[in-house]
């Protein structure tokens, strides 16, 4: 890597250099400045434009695909799903240097001498927008390999805190050496588990129904169960250690029964007299007649019962899940080749992440969507469980120089979410639809001329429903409505006494009435002390969306 020459820098340019430097005490440092950044950076206004040739289903849609940069897709998520995204599962490019990263329409190689500076400025400006869009009991996931593991694990602290580090699992992602040739193959790969910031995240155990074989007694009702001796043994088991639990009760004879080892010492009870006194009451304290120290005793037992949902901690390592041969397999099912994309996750390591997370209704998105795993683990994880989640997938063209006609979102992404929502081969269909959406950049200071009253209205609805309804519009074109319970927004596109007394009249009687228009000064006065908020465009989508970041 090629040292930087300070000597044209001003006495000013020093100081404030080593004044930045002095303030970055610990953490991650990469070359911004030698970089030529990426091309996604910009202070366009992103709209968002239907392809309705590509949707799946019928609308109204609460899941999208969006083919774009993702950094541009994000900015426009942002001003619409920001607070609201339950889980966030990415698999980026690992930076192997065997072309897996483009940056700016090119290939990054291993010999590239900014390679790692570009791959962290790359993945920087996109974690900080995702962040955003997380719920308060939200997490994301990230999918990661050995050649950055290191790197992004300190540049996710640095996104959202070390304290919301939570879990660095490792999935096992093959089952067979894939090079007989060389000492050591790498057969895993990290997903790195961040809560949100501030966050309320609740993180759930592990479904065991297996626990259930553990109680292999069945009581009078014909329940299964088990009994534990309620004395404590091995280790901490002595009366010194915990005094409070040495205490007597009474047996079935009326005998008070003090916690004694077979060779006499004094132990303890491994409950303190509150427990004790809450199965006495439960009925669940059982006396057992056994032979001790030459005669007979009466011994405490607590009985317990399986748990109705059995479950365990989650461990951190997985190595059992499908790997990713059975994931080429699937996508070999579902195209009749495998060869469209080269490393694809299988369906279970998203629906055991969606686990972690009480995900049941939330939203999900994805960034770097590929093959369009995660809306295939969504929609199958619905149709087991009956759950409402929703899908958010966000895939480039992957365009290059050397490919310039390549559109994975298209032809492979897209393709996948709709077999699957229609059936393949055997499988059976899970049901579900899907809005297909392209970026589009507009210049800022062109928002006014530049935007379609169409791309106004499904940025509304996003804002508003989290979903998009493709029905059309009212007067003529001149109103766009759409309610939900108490919930009513409204868009006028231009203004005459009948647009207005139509929307007054869509928007009577609802709590949480909105309309939006381009002349709000004129508008306003007309719906004063009627209970509905009005709103300007574009600047409130201006205001939403904010500046790049």
């Amino acid at each position: 890597m090629p040292k930087r020459d300070y000597r044209d820098l001003t006495k000013e340019q020093l100081i404030e250099l080593l004044e930045a430097r002095d303030r970055k005490k610990f953490g991650l440092v990469w070359e911004t400045d030698a970089i030529e950044h990426d091309r996604a950076l910009n202070e366009d206004f992103v709209a968002l434009d239907p392809v309705p040739e590509l949707h799946a289903g019928d609308g109204p849609f609460d899941n999208l695909v969006i083919e774009g940069d993702n950094f541009d897709a994000l900015r426009a998520l942002r001003a619409s799903y920001a607070g609201q995204v339950k889980c966030i599962y990415i698999d980026p490019p690992y930076n192997t240097g065997n072309r897996d990263f483009v940056y700016n329409d090119r290939f990054i190689d291993k010999d590239h001498a900014w390679r790692h500076s570009m791959w962290l400025e790359f993945m920087a400006r996109r974690l900080t927008l995702a962040k955003d869009l997380l719920a308060p009991d939200g997490a994301i996931f990230v999918s990661i390999d050995d050649n950055e593991a290191y790197n992004l694990k300190l540049l996710l602290d640095e996104e959202f805190g070390p304290d919301h580090f939570e879990a660095a699992f490792v999935w096992r992602k093959v089952d067979s050496p894939n090079d007989n040739k060389v000492p050591i193959t790498p057969d895993h790969e990290f997903v790195f588990c961040y809560s949100a910031p501030g966050s309320e995240t609740k993180f759930l155990q592990m479904p065991a129904p297996g626990i259930v074989e553990a109680y292999r007694q069945v009581d009078e009702d014909g329940q299964r169960c088990r009994d534990r001796l309620l004395k404590k043994n091995g280790k901490n088991s002595l009366r010194k250690d915990r005094p409070s639990m040495f205490f007597p009760i009474e047996d079935p004879d009326g005998n008070e029964v003090y916690p004694i080892h077979d060779n006499g010492e004094e132990a303890r009870w491994a409950k303190g007299k509150a427990g004790v006194a809450r199965h006495i009451a439960d009925r669940t304290l059982i006396w057992k007649r056994r032979e001790k120290l030459g005669k007979g005793v009466w011994e405490p037992y607590t009985r317990e019962y399986p748990p109705p949902e059995p479950s365990r901690p989650y461990p951190t390592i997985w190595a059992d899940l499908p790997t990713m041969r059975q994931a080429k397999a699937m996508l070999r099912q579902i195209f009749g080749s495998a060869d469209l994309f080269s490393t694809p996750k299988p369906i279970e390591l998203i629906q055991r992440l969606l686990g972690v997370l009480n995900t049941e209704d939330g939203i999900v998105l994805d960034f770097f969507a590929g093959s369009g795993t995660t809306a295939h683990a969504v929609l199958d994880q619905n149709r087991n469980d009956g759950g409402r989640r929703k899908f958010i997938l966000v895939s480039n063209t992957e365009a290059t120089e050397d490919e310039p006609d390549k559109n994975l979102c298209r032809d492979v992404c897209r393709q996948r979410v709709a077999k699957v929502i229609e059936g393949y081969g055997d499988t059976p269909g899970t049901g579900g639809s899907f809005a297909y959406l392209r970026t589009k950049r507009i210049p800022m200071n062109r928002v006014v001329r530049r935007i379609d009253h169409p791309q106004v209205w499904l940025q509304l609805q996003l804002m508003h429903f989290a979903s998009w309804s493709d029905e059309p519009s009212l007067a003529s074109g001149r109103l766009f409505f759409r309610s939900a319970g108490d919930l009513g927004v409204a868009y006028l596109t231009s203004l005459s006494e009948a647009v207005l007394k139509r929307a007054a009249k869509e928007l009577s009687g609802l709590a949480d009435a909105t309309l939006y228009t381009w002349q709000p000064e004129a508008v306003a006065a007309r719906f004063e002390d009627t209970g509905v908020t009005v709103l300007p465009i574009p600047q409130t989508l201006i205001d939403r969306f904010g500046l790049k970041r």
